[in-house]
């Protein structure tokens, strides 16, 4: 199983100077520097969704860019995951709905096989925000924070409208329902988003 999507639309938010100065460390442990919004996102372990609806007064749509079937052993800290588990690498931008501006980008590994059947089929055959899913089903989820930081942009800065070597905040988190790992996501923002003194405006 294998699909590649249409191109995202970008369209990023006016960027005049709403730059953090964040320390550049590889793991994000110093968050003095950035705005309460960026550590909420991450920190929390709230839908990521609704926290951005909260923010933007904005709903927000996802955008798939990639979701494809995958053999590969997925080594983190505290989860190794053999080779035997179905496990589908999907890539997907959060969007705002009327803006059309791309506010994160989600890179998830799901482990199929321990997804509840409508959940499974929803997450593939819909638009809807994994977060949305969460809640429409009632879904019990337990979050787990696994890494996070500060990493150049490279090849996701086309999604942004900022150049390769800007910064993007990062944080990793595994999902677990009824006590088993489900997913292994990683979201990513450019550092200078969500900075209040300079409203975000498309």
């Amino acid at each position: 199983m294998s699909i590649d999507y249409t191109k995202a639309s970008v369209r990023s938010p006016n960027k005049k100077t709403i730059r953090g100065n964040l320390q550049k460390s590889i793991h994000y442990t110093e968050t003095t520097n950035t705005s309460p919004f960026q550590r909420i996102l991450m920190k929390a372990n709230g839908t990521v969704t609704a926290m951005l609806e909260a923010y933007l007064s904005e709903p927000i749509q996802i955008v798939k860019l990639s979701e494809k079937l995958v053999n590969t052993e997925i080594k983190l800290p505290k989860i190794e995951l053999n080779r035997e588990e179905q496990v589908i690498s999907r890539k997907v931008l959060l969007q705002g709905k009327m803006s059309h501006c791309n506010f994160i980008y989600a890179d998830s590994f799901i482990l199929i096989n321990n997804l509840e059947e409508r959940f499974r089929y929803q997450l593939l055959n819909t638009n809807i925000p994994i977060g949305k899913l969460w809640s429409e089903q009632k879904v019990e989820t337990f979050k787990e924070i696994i890494d996070s930081g500060i990493e150049p942009a490279n090849e996701l800065a086309n999604y942004f409208c900022i150049e390769p070597e800007e910064n993007l905040l990062f944080r990793t988190y595994s999902v677990s329902s009824q006590g088993k790992i489900t997913m292994i996501i990683t979201e990513k923002f450019p550092e200078h988003y969500f900075v209040p003194q300079v409203p975000l405006a498309s």
